[in-house]
């Protein structure tokens, strides 16, 4: 008998990082990025759940949902988004999906939608943190107090409140506590509080009954419930609205919850962890956030410093990035010049640890065989140009322009590294389905920058969307 398989309808990157534990778990995974190449894995596979996004370039999971209209042996299709919105939750529930995600996709989640109520199924208990590195790199004295602090308070069920600037690494260090603490065995369930509208966050925390509102076709266990006897993560717990603080501060203090249309109260165990890029002491003086949630909230403080103030910790993490991506795209090792480590030094690193590892990557795929030199940093300088090559360097020694991943991808063709920026920048935006918030994360450039180059190649007479 082969094994169950769950079919993803997504762009590559979006799902692969969740294939690890499904295969741990025992399920083949498929992925398609059009209605021909899902329709025709779901004839030959017949999986048992089948993932979409909403949209992606020549496809929409609405044609999706037709073909499955009154086929009764059609599998139950599940949409997920990073972006979500009511109208379009209310809108594919009632085409016939089964329900309604917000990215990122979890295997605790994924289990409790498996057909025949995946909680009652004998899978094996989620570990914490399988498939993820938990390495914290760095030696310097306020990140090893912030690691020193975490390890002390992580077996208690106190809640920890995570403040740090954008990229600081503030969800590793609250699965580092999950991964610490007696629940590790637990699941890890993490939800973004600024990503959905007020009635649409509550379901998903609290989860709903069946006819609780219009698409509410069968009762739908909320985070809470997933992470009964684990950790769950609130992540920009700043973001969310006053009324479901108040709901929210119940179930820290009572232990208890009710679903979204429910009559009786739903009891959970669950350590809470939360984050936050701003200031919440001041949010609460300006009445945006409820003082009693956050002193609920803020028992132990954990605050991460920004990547600029962290001194040699930046080489060491940069080392860190190029080794790992070296080894993913199966690339020789990577020096560093002294010019690149003088500006990797020197500069303020507005996006912090997140924005030195895309900038990394993006060093180990245009250094070829090395030195890595500023020139590959793709700096957002207008004066910039692409270096020539010597003519006096031997054909057999000189460096190649691009890295071997990339020179494999354009079948062996040497082009100009502005070429090259236009092709990583409508390859981002491919990936990421036309997201250009996404995609200058991705890049490691401002939207902004974005932006300007995509109008600066409407100008040069390409087509851009």
């Amino acid at each position: 008998m082969s094994p169950a398989s769950i079919l993803f309808i997504a762009p590559a990157q979006a799902v692969t990082k969740i294939f690890p534990r499904l295969k741990e778990e025992g399920f083949e995974t498929g992925l398609a990025e059009t209605l021909k190449g899902a329709l025709a894995y779901i004839k030959k596979n017949s999986p048992t759940l089948v993932f979409t996004r909403p949209l992606m370039p020549g496809y929409s999971a609405s044609d999706l949902l037709a073909e499955a209209q009154g086929d009764d042996a059609f599998p139950p299709v599940v949409i997920f988004t990073d972006q979500g919105s009511a109208d379009q939750a209310q809108a594919f529930l009632e085409k016939g999906a089964k329900d309604y995600w917000l990215e990122p996709l979890a295997w605790e989640k994924i289990r409790a939608a498996l057909p025949g109520d995946g909680a009652s199924q004998t899978l094996p208990k989620a570990q914490a943190g399988a498939g993820l590195n938990l390495d914290i790199i760095g030696k310097h004295p306020a990140i090893a107090r912030v690691l020193a602090l975490a390890k002390q308070v992580a077996k208690s069920k106190a809640t920890v409140l995570i403040a740090g600037g954008s990229g600081t690494g503030k969800e590793m260090v609250a699965r580092y506590l999950h991964a610490m603490s007696d629940r590790d065995t637990g699941p890890f369930i993490a939800i973004n509080c600024a990503a959905l509208p007020e009635h649409l966050l509550e379901s998903e925390l609290f989860g709903h009954e069946k006819g609780a509102f219009t698409g509410a076709i069968s009762r739908k266990p909320g985070r809470f419930e997933l992470a009964d006897s684990g950790t769950i993560l609130l992540d920009e717990i700043s973001e969310m609205d006053l009324g479901l603080q108040a709901k929210l501060l119940r179930v820290l203090q009572e232990g208890e919850m009710d679903r979204v249309g429910g009559t009786e109260s739903v009891k959970v165990d669950v350590r809470v962890l939360a984050t936050t890029n701003r200031n919440l002491q001041e949010w609460v003086d300006q009445g945006k956030f409820r003082q009693d949630l956050f002193f609920r909230l803020n028992v132990i403080p954990l605050r991460l410093p920004d990547l600029k103030d962290r001194g040699e910790d930046v080489l060491l993490l940069a080392r860190y990035f190029v080794d790992r991506f070296c080894g993913q795209y199966s690339l020789p090792s990577l020096d560093f010049s002294q010019e690149a480590v003088d500006w990797l030094s020197d500069y303020d690193w507005p996006g912090n640890v997140r924005e030195l590892q895309n900038l990394m990557e993006r060093c180990v795929l245009l250094a070829g065989k090395g030195p890595i030199t500023p020139t590959h940093f793709l700096l957002d300088d207008e004066s910039w140009v692409p270096p020539e090559e010597s003519e006096d360097i031997p054909e057999e020694t000189a460096r190649p322009l691009v890295g071997e991943a990339v020179e494999n991808m354009l079948g062996g063709q040497v082009i100009t590294l502005q070429e090259m920026e236009r092709i990583m920048i409508m390859r981002g935006l491919r990936q990421t389905s036309g997201n250009r918030t996404q995609a200058a994360e991705l890049l490691g450039i401002s939207v902004r920058t974005l932006r300007n180059k995509l109008n600066d190649y409407r100008d040069q007479g390409l087509d851009i969307p």
